[in-house]
């Protein structure tokens, strides 16, 4: 499922100037007017979809490392967790 993100002007606050090669040009020039949109909204909507896609190669990532992590002892009394995470939080601040 694809999800269409609409921009109103008034949301748009920044300006930027892009330069593209021909090739590029054409292709922004026909999803636009296969969609019925301004290349605008095809680049920023390109934009979305490329910092999307790096979040999650982020978040994968970190589920890798997480996965991959050697086994350890948990308490079995919730409290005693929790108190270790207090300590390690405690040992480690944000």
């Amino acid at each position: 499922m694809r999800i269409r993100m609409r921009y109103r002007m008034c949301m748009l606050d920044r300006r930027i100037h892009v330069l593209l090669d021909q090739r590029r040009y054409d292709k922004v020039a026909r999803l636009a007017r296969r969609r019925g949109v301004p290349a605008a909204a095809v680049i920023r909507e390109a934009i979305d979809q490329l910092a999307d896609e790096e979040e999650w190669t982020e978040r994968r990532r970190a589920l890798e490392a997480i996965l991959a992590a050697p086994p350890m002892d948990v308490p079995d009394d919730p409290r005693d967790l929790r108190r270790e995470i207090e300590d390690a939080r405690g040992r480690f601040p944000e």
